[in-house]
């Protein structure tokens, strides 16, 4: 139903906003070489800890959510993005909103369509049927001069913000955690899964998340399957290095090779703070 790549990253366009509180947890950005020397803590400990936490915990969602929007919008204020939109080139027509929905790849018309189930009167009721001759494309047909202004305006609705978080759910967290979880895998392994389905949808085409997985389990078993967890996801981190660079708007990997690599190459199967990671250059740090 889904178009098989969900959308491009958007490169580091914006200044970093800092100084996130959420959680009870205060989460900055800052240069990662300020933390150099931080001890991992042991892989066996983090397996551990892994079998009785994820990311449903509250804390670890919201890491997650940083860790996404540090390589969607160069910051960690993810939460700052309900009213962001742009067409970013890559065909994808309108991106928009807390995870990047497309008016081109259907996942945009369907939070509209559910916004408005709730909300029928909204300011973006009135695009519904230009979104859907628009879906699958990238052209703004119905959709210019007033629909980018109709979003912003939208995004001051807490309706309209809860309607994003729970499609971005829906569609990219929920069946990645649950498949992750399915694999036998702890808070990294879901959060990995998570971020490539973000990005390549779980369409049926090579380059899908479905099909990133399958290239990893050709290489290495699952935990529940009784393989190793470390080999599984360096798998599957290969595999999806693989699907990227078959895109020129995905070719830079850096998401993967500065940021979960290293996450994984310290042992962080718990994915826990401190998190010193690097996108397309900029450094971070969730402490």
């Amino acid at each position: 139903m889904y178009a098989p790549h969900k959308r491009t990253a958007r490169r580091a366009t914006w200044s970093l906003r800092v100084g996130l509180v959420a959680l009870g947890l205060t989460l900055t950005a800052v240069p990662a070489t300020a933390f150099a020397g931080t001890a991992p803590a042991s892989v066996a400990a983090h397996r551990q800890e892994a079998a009785v936490t994820g990311l449903d915990d509250p804390a670890k969602k919201d890491i997650a959510m940083q860790l996404v929007s540090s390589a969607e919008n160069s910051t960690l204020d993810w939460k700052a993005q309900y009213g962001y939109i742009e067409d970013i080139g890559d065909g994808r027509g309108y991106t928009a909103g807390v995870i990047g929905f497309c008016s081109g790849t259907h996942d945009m018309l369907g939070l509209v369509e559910l916004y408005t189930r709730r909300e029928p009167d909204n300011v973006l009721a009135g695009y519904l049927p230009a979104l859907r001759e628009v879906d699958g494309t990238d052209s703004h047909d119905g959709l210019d001069p007033g629909f980018p202004d109709a979003w912003k305006t939208a995004a001051q609705d807490p309706a309209f913000r809860q309607a994003q978080d729970d499609e971005r759910d829906r569609v990219y967290f929920d069946p990645a955690v649950g498949r992750a979880k399915s694999d036998g895998l702890g808070t990294l392994g879901q959060f990995i899964y998570y971020d490539a389905i973000v990005m390549h949808g779980d369409g049926g085409d090579s380059t899908s998340f479905g099909s990133i997985r399958q290239r990893a389990l050709a290489r290495a078993a699952t935990p529940a399957q009784g393989g190793d967890e470390v080999a599984c996801l360096d798998a599957f981190l290969d595999a999806r290095v693989w699907a990227m660079e078959q895109e020129e708007a995905h070719s830079d990997t850096s998401r993967v090779d500065t940021a979960q690599r290293v996450f994984l190459r310290n042992g962080n199967l718990n994915l826990d703070p401190p998190l010193d990671w690097q996108v397309y250059g900029d450094s971070f740090h969730i402490g």
